[in-house]
């Protein structure tokens, strides 16, 4: 799977990126490489979250799909 990220230049140094795809994935790094190492580790954990199933209360569908 591949996802978008926006990496920014931090105003106090280093870098920080957020995953537009995945709402409130958000890290940071003090260099580039560190950045990276972090969003590995942000993507999945913001992906692990365990979410309470959604109720259907009458017309509504609720689907999972494979991304």
């Amino acid at each position: 799977m591949k996802i978008k990220v926006v990496v920014h230049e931090a105003e106090e140094g280093g870098y920080w990126a957020e995953v537009p795809a995945i709402p409130g994935c958000a890290t940071q790094g003090e260099t580039f490489e560190e950045l990276l190492q972090n969003l590995y580790e942000a993507v999945e954990g913001c992906l692990s979250v365990d979410i309470a199933a959604p109720k259907s209360g009458g017309k509504e569908r609720v689907l999972e799909i494979a991304i």
